[in-house]
């Protein structure tokens, strides 16, 4: 299986301006930037793309998981947080760190949580960053 995506850049780094397609369509021209990408302007930026990417890949890899040990979630919530640093190579992910809440009707806390750590271990987006990995995780 293989998934496209697209990127216009015209001008220079911190004046120019891009857009962003999917063709799912999903994105279509969304607008980027230096001011999205490094400072708070309106748009969207790589690393926000690749939080959502992780966010959504570890929210199924749990539910796979969970199910394979019998369980159904009622819900789970995940929000990957990727952070870039400067470092002397130049700008870097160094980290992606997922906060999940998961409401497993019947299950128990010690197993959804052994079960997490898997799904976090096992996701194609978790391995495909070159950046750690840290999850904090809630069973409710």
């Amino acid at each position: 299986m293989k998934r496209n995506a697209s990127a216009i850049w015209r001008g220079d780094l911190k004046t120019g301006k891009g857009n962003l397609s999917t063709d799912s369509g999903v994105l279509k021209d969304t607008p980027y930037s230096f001011g999205t990408r490094f400072e708070n302007g309106a748009g969207t930026n790589p690393e926000e793309l690749i939080a959502a990417a992780h966010a959504g890949c570890f929210a199924m890899a749990f539910s796979a998981e969970l199910g394979k040990a019998g369980l159904t979630p009622e819900s789970i919530a995940a929000t990957a947080t990727v952070t870039l640093e400067m470092l002397p190579a130049g700008p870097t992910v160094t980290e992606s760190h997922l906060s999940v809440i998961a409401k497993v009707p019947g299950a128990e806390a010690g197993k959804v949580m052994e079960i997490a750590n898997v799904a976090k271990a096992g996701c194609p987006i978790s391995r495909l960053l070159n950046a750690k990995v840290t999850m904090e995780a809630r069973v409710e």
